[in-house]
């Protein structure tokens, strides 16, 4: 840093003459200008980049609401289909939105809640299941006594950070 400012300190003692008024100045008085196009260096060519960069930032900020848009959208479009493709091939027919259908597997498989996913009120529950095999299959006959008979009922549990659990 020293030898820098040294070298500044010896342009005060070069006397220069002006070739426009024949006025004598000092060499660190001056203000060089140059009518010529100047060299790019590669800090000049870091600058545009870095310029570049920033103005398809920008862009990209304008248009990236709009992107996640259509992508969830796509996404949303995609799933009913997947949903199906999971489904085995006994449920894939069915007319049920595949958003109302939810996975419980045992005793039975899926419990469908028709009208969920369209935000009104839920028209029908129904309940799933393959063929049984023998051992499920008086599992799922007992469910359907049961909800035939209306022996069934609907209680809300809550579980505290604690870990206590009370019903509702």
């Amino acid at each position: 840093m020293k030898e820098s400012i040294d070298v500044f300190q010896q342009f005060r003692k070069i006397l220069c003459v002006c070739p426009c008024c024949g006025e004598i100045v000092r060499l660190s008085d001056l203000h060089l200008k140059y009518s010529g196009k100047t060299p790019k260096t590669w800090l000049d060519k870091h600058e545009l980049q870095l310029q570049s960069l920033e103005e398809k930032e920008q862009v990209f900020e304008q248009k990236e609401g709009e992107l996640r848009k259509k992508s969830i959208e796509r996404g949303r479009r995609k799933v009913p289909l997947l949903v199906k493709k999971c489904l085995c091939p006994e449920f894939q027919e069915l007319k049920y939105d595949p958003y109302d259908i939810k996975a419980v597997m045992d005793p039975v498989d899926f419990v469908v809640f028709d009208g969920l996913n369209e935000g009104e009120e839920i028209r029908s529950i129904t309940f799933l299941s393959r063929k049984p095999s023998a051992d499920t299959g008086v599992v799922t006959e007992s469910i359907r006594k049961t909800v035939k008979k209306g022996n069934y009922d609907w209680k809300v549990a809550r579980i505290t950070t604690t870990g206590k659990v009370s019903l509702e």
